[in-house]
């Protein structure tokens, strides 16, 4: 007998067009009809939702999307409609505005993806603000912030297994030598952070646990009103740990007295698709709370029901 299983249906993208389409008519937008479908689409179903939009309607569902929604369900549905590489695109462009400004989402972009994830931001960056995403973290950026900053968004990382142990053990104790004198801005702990592969870091970061007694983040944690410092270390655990990291960014957005939906809404938009379940496996362990319980118990209505429908993404 035939073992072959049969292949679940794929959703067209012509039709899902004409379903969103009839939830912008009448006299109020059906915002189930807009979770049920985006929600469950992966980034390459969503792409052709807009393609298939476009070429039916003549009309730019992100455009109608912006038009039809508001407040914090249409910045989170805005997001995860976008691909990858816009929305990293547009949240590094809108992380160096005056009032948006946050050299954290620059860091965490940049420490987060993939060399060709960060390649294709580039491009994205580069085709819809005609300049280049490095002229402008470099330009909206100064001092320490900014020798941080553009190498590691400018980084084009090994993404391979191979790690070499001789220089694991050489660049661990370089850092321990220009963390002990406290030189946290040195340009070689800047090179070795925004250069090696994070396969190579993390042998380095091994040795430097093994050898100097302490983690590396524990040793940056010297001074906790240095902003720089803050960054540094924040990178460091993004390149390392990227789960604890955002776990962290999770537990301060939803515990605030009143939430944080931008950090709320941008974590969830773009891990969603990555590494979300170690995001909530981590989330529950450091909280005994599950992510889900704490964000229904921290938000409301639609943006709620999109919330909780992307963290739950691939199991619908």
């Amino acid at each position: 007998m035939s073992s072959l299983k049969v292949p679940a249906s794929v959703p067209d993208p012509y039709e899902d067009a004409e379903q969103l389409k009839k939830a912008f008519k009448g006299w109020g937008t059906n915002e189930d009809l807009i979770i049920q479908i985006l929600a469950h689409r992966n980034a390459a179903q969503r792409k052709l939702i807009r393609d298939s939009y476009a070429a039916a309607y003549g009309e730019d569902l992100l455009k109608d999307l912006d038009s039809e929604l508001t407040s914090d369900f249409q910045r989170v549905v805005l997001l995860w409609t976008l691909s990858p590489a816009e929305r990293d695109a547009y949240l590094v462009n809108e992380a160096t505005k005056r009032l948006t400004a946050s050299n954290w989402v620059i860091m965490e972009t940049a420490c987060t993806r993939s060399s060709d994830d960060l390649f294709k931001a580039r491009q994205a960056y580069h085709a819809r603000y005609k300049k280049s995403l490095e002229e402008d973290v470099a330009y909206h950026t100064s001092g320490d912030f900014r020798k941080l900053l553009v190498p590691l968004i400018t980084a084009f990382r090994y993404e391979g297994d191979e790690v070499n142990m001789t220089l694991a053990r050489k660049e661990a104790n370089i850092l321990h030598e220009k963390i002990s004198d406290k030189a946290y801005n040195d340009e070689e702990i800047i090179r070795i952070i925004s250069t090696r592969s994070k396969a190579q870091l993390s042998a380095t970061f091994n040795h430097y646990n093994d050898h100097h007694g302490h983690e590396i983040i524990k040793d940056l944690e010297a001074d906790d009103d240095d902003e720089y410092l803050k960054l540094l270390r924040a990178a460091i655990e993004c390149l390392k740990t990227p789960e604890k990291y955002f776990e962290k960014v999770l537990r301060l957005a939803i515990k605030r007295l009143g939430t944080d939906e931008w950090d709320l809404t941008r974590v969830v938009a773009t891990r969603a698709e990555v590494d979300m379940e170690r995001i909530k496996e981590e989330y529950h362990r450091r909280n005994s709370v599950t992510l889900d319980h704490a964000i229904a118990a921290d938000t409301s209505g639609d943006y709620e029901k999109m919330l909780l429908a992307l963290i739950g993404h691939g199991d619908a």
